[in-house]
């Protein structure tokens, strides 16, 4: 008989000719646990997502409760459903007056497609502009307005009349004209290996997009829901956005994303032609009945206002001489090493040791740093232990 493993690779489509093969059988708090009961903390929340940790029991309570009341009963936008109802409610009380407008989806980039549509059909232009080491998602739309060629040659044609510049450089914001239809942005770069611009380069970029009509999109999917130490990292800039994305730790652990607007832009999917944009499980009331829990955990237990004090002693503790540098916001976090090699082999004896971390798509030789904003001090010093036993074992 095969083993799960086997079957794994037999039977699932793969990513890379080295999956991690780490076969876990149950989760809670940072800790996930494999077939063998070894403990592994987890520090990168399954790439941003599980913001509580794992298993949290307000959230898993949620889900059994609306189980018990109906799953999927239609596509989105058409029956008056409490679970979507009351989380687009709790969401839009937290936002600017603006964004006052919730269209759930499935996942980031399915909120990418749909705010590209919604720029693009609310202004009736069609160029966009993204930046340079973007990230948005896998799908054609969002593949289009990813910023690293290596990454999207493969699958071209793509969608025509991207302009991209670099990200926190003043200068080419010249390239926002009146023909944009939007700018896509993450509000602080992920996969670039965690770059957090300037606070006047936002403000000029959002006065840019003021003065020719633009839309301005920021791209929230990873740094949204008290990651960088805010509820929303937009308001480390004292900007607002046009349109706002969201997804990774909004469903709890659940599946589920977002594209906020106004009212007003958009009204524009609703005509000409009617059901401009439609998802089938969008908004899914179970897993809208979690991201409800999730962000009320959130907001009661007051985790983001232990963000900062937790990033600060990640940065008092990872210093080595082979570390170049620490970079971002809360706790979405890059540690610099001197190459992709070196990275690797330091990531490959953390996991080996227990502690999960990860790398970035256009930024290989940085370590991903983003726990469970759950994680406690003395969780931080033995996770920070291991590292840099890690660079120690392996240092030059």
């Amino acid at each position: 008989m095969l083993t799960l493993r086997q079957l794994f690779l037999a039977n699932n489509a793969q990513t890379t000719d080295f999956p991690l093969l780490l076969e876990f059988e149950r989760a809670e708090g940072v800790y996930m646990y494999d077939t063998n009961g070894k403990a592994y903390i987890d520090l990168i929340s399954g790439i941003g997502v599980s913001n509580l940790g794992h298993s949290n029991p307000v959230v898993i309570n949620a889900i059994k409760e609306q189980l018990d009341k109906y799953m999927h009963l239609m596509v989105y936008g058409e029956y008056v459903q409490t679970p979507q109802v009351r989380f687009a409610e709790k969401l839009v009380s937290l936002l600017p007056d603006n964004l006052n407008s919730v269209y759930f989806v499935n996942s980031g980039t399915e909120a990418v497609e749909g705010a590209l549509k919604l720029s693009k059909r609310y202004t009736g232009r069609s160029r966009i502009v993204a930046c340079h080491n973007s990230y948005h998602g896998s799908t054609h739309g969002a593949l289009s307005v990813m910023g690293n060629e290596e990454y999207k040659q493969a699958y071209r044609p793509l969608l025509p009349g991207i302009d991209f510049i670099r990200f926190n450089e003043p200068a080419d914001l010249q390239t926002i004209t009146q023909e944009t239809a939007c700018v896509i942005i993450e509000t602080v770069q992920g996969e670039a290996g965690i770059r957090v611009p300037d606070k006047a380069y936002m403000m000029a970029l959002r006065e840019r997009c003021t003065q020719t009509g633009t839309l301005l999109i920021m791209d929230e999917i990873q740094a949204a829901l008290g990651r960088t130490g805010k509820l929303f990292a937009f308001e480390h800039f004292d900007i607002v956005p046009d349109i706002l994305m969201m997804a990774k730790a909004l469903g709890g652990g659940m599946p589920v994303g977002a594209f906020i607007s106004s009212n007003n832009i958009m009204g524009a999917l609703k005509e000409n032609p009617m059901l401009g944009h439609i998802t089938t499980f969008g908004g899914h009331p179970v897993c809208c009945a979690a991201g409800l829990a999730a962000l009320e955990v959130l907001l009661i237990d007051d985790l983001i206002a232990k963000v900062g004090a937790k990033e600060s002693l990640f940065r008092q503790l990872l210093v080595h001489p082979s570390i170049r540098e620490v970079r971002g916001k809360g706790l979405m976090l890059a540690v610099e090493l001197e190459s992709f090699a070196f990275n690797k082999k330091v990531i490959d004896r953390c996991i080996e040791n227990g502690v999960v971390v990860d790398w970035f798509l256009h930024c290989s030789n940085s370590m991903r740093i983003a726990p469970p904003l759950i994680i406690t001090e003395d969780e931080i010093s033995k996770a920070c232990g291991v590292i840099l036993e890690a660079i120690e074992h392996f240092k030059p």
